[in-house]
């Protein structure tokens, strides 16, 4: 009879590992919940579906789980599944979160009666939430009182873009105008200094052809901001800055409209739309100087055409590249190339991003404030 074998370190160490593993407790839900978020930000939705689908395992009533799972299906393109998530969040909390009901508006855009009534049910709530701020007497409050109401100001300036939608009936509404005012009217109330309502509000007086009041708005709305630094965290969007460079040119502001651009440009220079309106704003000042026989801003106007053509041939450079699927931009921008070359306005050899005698050095030198005035 031989010797019982002893046990080897290696299977003893696998035995004490396995029984580590069966000891070790469940990640818990918050630690879940954490993980989840990290990958719905880094956009890896397959495995934050995994980790969320295990919150809502050990929780099924979870609310940001299922908000969280209804982002995923949001962002997957499972547009049904989404919309029946967000549904089901209306009655898993009282209220429930105001997200769900915007989440709701935004995949309403066949029925604008229906978004409506979402923006609006989100904003009665987050106004709520609001009057609970203001009696908190938390000093943490404040950031998230300012979210509170950027989010709701946004709600509302959405309601005013459905009502001003010409694609919608409800712009011809008798109603519509008053309505649009009455929600801005809000909007500024709970935010004086928001720059997208002050421009939303300067849209709104172009319509009603009252130009000079859309320029003070845009003013007010410019100076909130055109100072900060590009990476400041208060900065608008670029979106926000590209509907704000339209409404400046519909106003002919070109100097502040190509001081917003340069900004953009220098935070993404691959925007289709930025190099799209720098070229049409160039374009539009060669033209004026061309009819006056003015230089504008030291430029004459075979100058700002030279600078109008180079920016249109990056645009249309890039929205190749991108697959940018604006249609309707690259016919345009095709029909201002081709009115420029027959001028005679050449593309320049180095392009616009080389140009050693653009824009900043006909406003003087690099050490100014960037400064300009609407006038």
């Amino acid at each position: 009879m031989g010797r019982s074998r002893t046990k080897s370190k290696k299977t003893s160490s696998s035995l004490a590992k396995s029984e580590s593993e069966q000891s070790k407790p469940a990640p818990s839900v918050p630690a879940l919940l954490e993980k989840a978020r990290e990958l719905v930000v880094q956009c890896d939705y397959d495995l934050a579906r995994r980790f969320i689908e295990r919150i809502l395992e050990a929780e099924p009533a979870h609310v940001e789980a299922k908000e969280m799972i209804g982002v995923v299906q949001l962002e997957t393109g499972d547009l049904d599944a989404a919309k029946q998530t967000f549904t089901s969040l209306l009655t898993l909390a009282d209220p429930p979160p105001p997200s769900a009901h915007l989440y709701l508006a935004q995949l309403s855009d066949d029925d604008p009666h229906l978004a409506l009534q979402h923006y609006q049910s989100a904003v009665d709530i987050l106004m709520g939430q609001l009057k609970g701020k203001e009696r908190a007497v938390d000093p943490n409050v404040g950031k998230d009182e300012r979210t509170l109401k950027g989010t709701a100001v946004q709600a509302l300036i959405s309601m005013v873009e459905i009502w001003m939608d010409p694609s919608y009936d409800l712009c011809d509404a008798p109603e519509a105008e008053q309505t649009c005012e009455n929600l801005l009217d809000l909007a500024l109330q709970i935010d004086p200094d928001n720059a997208e309502a002050l421009q939303t509000l300067a849209s709104v007086r172009l319509s009603q052809q009252r130009p000079d009041e859309a320029k003070e708005m845009l003013e007010r709305a410019w100076a909130k901001w055109k100072d900060l630094e590009l990476d400041d965290e208060t900065m608008p969007s670029i979106e926000t800055r590209l509907s704000l460079v339209k409404l400046l040119l519909e106003l002919s502001l070109f100097k502040p409209a190509l001081e917003v651009l340069q900004g953009i440009i220098a935070t993404d220079d691959e925007s289709v739309d930025a190099w799209y309106l720098e070229g049409w704003c160039f374009f539009l000042m060669a033209e004026q100087a061309r009819e006056s026989g003015a230089d504008i801003e030291g430029l004459g106007w075979m100058d700002l055409a030279k600078d109008a053509r180079d920016c249109l041939e990056m645009c249309q450079m890039l929205h190749a590249s991108e697959g940018n699927p604006d249609v309707p931009m690259l016919a345009h921008v095709k029909e201002l190339i081709d009115k420029l070359q027959a001028l005679g306005v050449e593309p320049s050899e180095e392009g616009p991003e080389d140009d050693d005698d653009g824009w900043e050095d006909v406003d003087g030198s690099d050490d100014e404030d960037g400064d300009v005035e609407m006038s």
